[in-house]
């Protein structure tokens, strides 16, 4: 493979581990002409001492101590577990040895491929083999591994049921696979009842008729459940084997062994699964690869996506990603030449996307009273009961309970502190022009922004068209405005809606006056964007509210009493005014799953209301009429199809502080509506302008990624350059900065505070070419932080899923 190759491919090629180390104890011996040695990874951490070390092989474990076994051995005076990773004739370590302890077990857990694997995962994520290895090899249960299970019989399998026929490319895929060949492919699949599983599983068995095995990886264990019955109808009984944390550890590993031992040429599971021992790997797949849950929690944090891709590189195996949605990174991939587009005609979406409506507009509430009572528009209503007519709806609520939050009665933008900020000044100061780029993205201090026009909504509901509203017992800091703290306001402090009223609104006046140095030069309820840089007033490059240097943090309300405070700068105070229009900010609280759930029971008292969220998930729902309220990623899959659905808050994923927010929301949103019926009705409730709806609305998932591709591009952020983050004590994280030998293109953003515990995070910026030497970079100076003791740690993260 040419440089050039390499230069389009997302993972860099890795060099092998150097093996000149070598393993002392007491009692060592000089290696005979002859005696066998053996090479052990050591479970060790410590990046500086991330290398294979040699350990002579006693006579006795001559015939045990083979490549793939675990082994223990003498390790800086202790006795330690490791791998032992291959043999050799002689060391090039001049002085003694130390032998081998013991062999462990007889079994090769760990396969040249994945011992490979590992290492190339480890320096690209700038960790260590041995953090790898305890992800890529389950501990070994002696009892499962004694067993010796019979052999399944072989059941005939049914005939292709043709779920790729409406692709146009995907009949060439699978005789590409079905041949040995080695397609990548980034799929786009359609919406329907019918799922996901069933081409997934027509791939894995055109692999498995090549003579190649498959691994299949998937967000959780409801989708393993999913795919495992579609997977045995049809790859026949004990052609796969599923895996998955909830097993249990006897059960797990008994499966893992069925793999290893060839016994199942196709795995499917969740992101630990990336490592099964899968013999002659002829396809990797992953399935909706933007869930986080892709993402592993422990060091050194690889994504599933990537790791497998580095697999099918490594390999010559195909690649199939896919997802009812697009990712950025997927995107990038196409761009690069190493992954191909499958996508179906624009004729056969028509026939089975949802017909969706967004419901942005306040003037739905006034067309019925049920609207008004439930703060839901009424097309949502319409779409509520003609569905139940005829099958189970769908509710998805982005959370799951409350969150207190402030927005503007006027503007209805969620509200942003516009006094001089404490701390964040200096962030901002720091970070500068790095990280600004196109206008409305990027806020001063580098944190994303609300784009313009989100979320209109009915006033003192949050930007948002969802089920809102204000408990008793919410009470001001200033008992003279709302009732106080546990009282609830008094009747002529609040508008015909329930909210506290605003000056010049119905009902009162809900605030006090304040000060000129908190309003808008000019007319109240300007635009508060400045003409100039496009970005909300007050903020660097703008001309606004609070004068240069404001914090533009997001309001919340404390716990415990409702004390307005800003998350940035942590700054509470009585008076305040929006950083965009200089009006007066209302209290609002979302109201999540739980509370959905009772509003709805009782607006339809003769329907079932079904919950699936954190507290419990349900995997599926009959055809019977109910109201499924879910949080987004729990939804049950409905036999036949949900009847209609409804999506709020849609503010509430699109107004988040993240670079994926819009990204995120049109996966949620597609995978939710891709439970519906043909044709059947959505309603999205947000504003139908943004670049997400309309996305949801064509069904284009395609546009909408390159879109964020190109936006992420122009300003710097993955996946279009490779990104590093160091988080840790201000003092650890600027002494790491100093000493590390970074890439000369390379650029540092930060550090800024993170969280309220004092710690702060730099990012670190390089062009994709160079992510392989500042990984290696990375990890030479954790060495040697780690090899003169210091106290603090430093995380690094390579491409991390949040940045801020």
């Amino acid at each position: 493979m040419s440089e050039t190759d390499h230069a389009l491919l997302p993972l860099e090629a890795v060099r092998p581990a150097d093996r000149r180390g070598a393993g002392q104890a007491k009692g060592s011996l000089r290696p005979a002409p002859g005696l066998p040695v053996a090479r052990v990874a050591v479970d060790n951490p410590l990046p500086h001492l991330d290398r294979p070390f040699d350990y002579l092989v006693p006579e006795s474990m001559h015939e045990s101590a083979q490549p793939g076994v675990r082994v223990r051995v003498r390790f800086a005076g202790k006795l330690v577990d490791g791998f032992l990773l291959e043999r050799a004739e002689e060391s090039e370590h001049p002085g003694k040895l130390a032998p081998l302890e013991r062999v462990v077990s007889a079994e090769r857990v760990l396969t040249a491929e994945v011992a490979g694997l590992a290492r190339a995962v480890a320096d690209r994520y700038a960790g260590t083999l041995a953090d790898v290895l305890r992800l890529a090899v389950p501990p070994r249960h002696a009892r499962a591994e004694a067993e010796t299970p019979a052999e399944p019989e072989p059941q005939p399998e049914g005939p292709p049921a043709g779920a790729w026929d409406a692709y146009p490319m995907g009949a060439s895929f699978l005789d590409a696979l079905e041949h040995g060949r080695a397609p990548r492919a980034v799929w786009s699949a359609l919406p329907g009842a019918a799922g996901w599983a069933e081409p997934v599983a027509e791939a894995v068995r055109a692999t498995l008729a090549g003579g190649r095995g498959a691994l299949v990886v998937v967000p959780d264990g409801k989708d393993v459940a999913l795919a495992d019955e579609v997977f045995g109808r049809v790859l026949g009984s004990g052609a796969h084997v599923a895996l998955t944390a909830g097993l249990g550890p006897a059960e797990r590993y008994r499966r893992w062994l069925r793999v290893l031992r060839g016994q199942a040429r196709a795995v499917l599971g969740t992101r630990a699964a990336v490592f099964a021992p899968v013999a002659d790997l002829g396809l990797a797949a992953i399935w909706d690869d933007g869930d986080d849950l892709h993402a592993e929690r422990l060091s050194p944090y690889p994504h599933a996506r990537e790791v497998l891709a580095l697999r099918a590189h490594r390999t010559g195996a195909a690649m199939l990603i896919g997802g009812y949605a697009r990712t950025a990174e997927a995107t990038q991939l196409i761009a690069s030449g190493w992954a191909r587009p499958i996508v179906a005609a624009r004729e056969s979406v028509r026939v089975v996307a949802p017909r969706v409506k967004p419901a942005g507009e306040d003037a739905e509430l006034a067309k019925d009273q049920a609207a008004r009572a439930a703060r839901l528009p009424s097309v949502a209503w319409r779409a509520l009961r003609e569905g139940l007519e005829s099958g189970p709806v769908l509710v998805q609520v982005p959370r799951r309970g409350y969150l207190p939050s402030i927005a503007c009665r006027q503007c209805r933008r969620p509200a942003r502190c516009a006094l001089p900020p404490t701390r964040v000044a200096a962030a901002q100061t720091r970070i500068g022009e790095d990280i600004r780029g196109v206008s409305g993205l990027l806020g001063g201090s580098g944190l994303l922004a609300v784009p313009e026009g989100l979320g209109p909504a009915d006033p003192g509901r949050l930007g948002g068209s969802g089920l809102l509203a204000v408990p008793e017992g919410l009470g001001s800091a200033d008992p003279g405005r709302l009732g106080g703290p546990g009282r609830p306001a008094a009747p002529e402090r609040l508008g015909g809606s329930g909210h506290p009223a605003v000056p010049g609104g119905a009902g009162g006046s809900g605030h006090p006056a304040l000060p000129e140095r908190h309003g808008v030069p000019g007319r109240p309820g300007g635009s508060g964007m400045s003409e100039s840089s496009g970005m909300p007033r007050g903020m660097p490059g703008g001309s606004g509210v609070s004068g240069r240097g404001a914090c533009h943090g997001p309001l919340a309300l404390r716990s415990g009493h409702g004390a307005p405070h800003c998350r940035w700068c942590g700054r509470v105070d009585a008076a305040w005014r929006c950083a965009h229009c200089g009006s007066p900010h209302v209290r609002a609280v979302v109201v999540g799953a739980r509370r959905t759930a009772e509003e709805l029971g009782r607006a339809f008292p003769s329907v079932p209301v079904k919950t699936s969220g954190r507290d419990g998930v349900l995997d599926r729902v009959g055809e019977g009429r109910a109201l499924v309220v879910a949080t987004p990623g729990a939804e049950p899959v409905a036999e036949g199809g949900y009847a209609a659905a409804v999506l709020l808050d849609g503010w509430a994923l699109l107004g988040r502080a993240d670079l994926r927010a819009a990204e995120e929301g049109v996966r949620r949103w597609m995978n939710a509506a891709a439970l519906l019926r043909p044709a059947a009705e959505l309603v999205v409730l947000a504003d139908m302008g943004l670049p997400a709806v309309q996305a949801l609305v064509r069904w284009d998932p395609v546009t909408h990624a390159e879109r964020e591709l190109a936006d992420r591009a122009e300003l710097g952020f993955p996946p279009a350059v490779r990104m590093a983050t160091l988080t840790g004590t201000a003092a650890a994280v600027r002494q790491m900065l100093e000493e590390v030998r970074l890439p000369e293109e390379a650029q540092v953003l930060g550090p800024v505070p993170v969280g309220d515990d004092g710690q702060e995070r730099a990012m670190i910026r390089v062009p994709r070419a160079s992510g392989g030497v500042l990984a290696a970079a990375l990890k030479g100076a954790n060495g040697v932080r780690a090899a003169r003791k210091a106290p603090d740690v430093v995380r690094v993260s390579v491409d991390p899923l949040e940045l801020i």
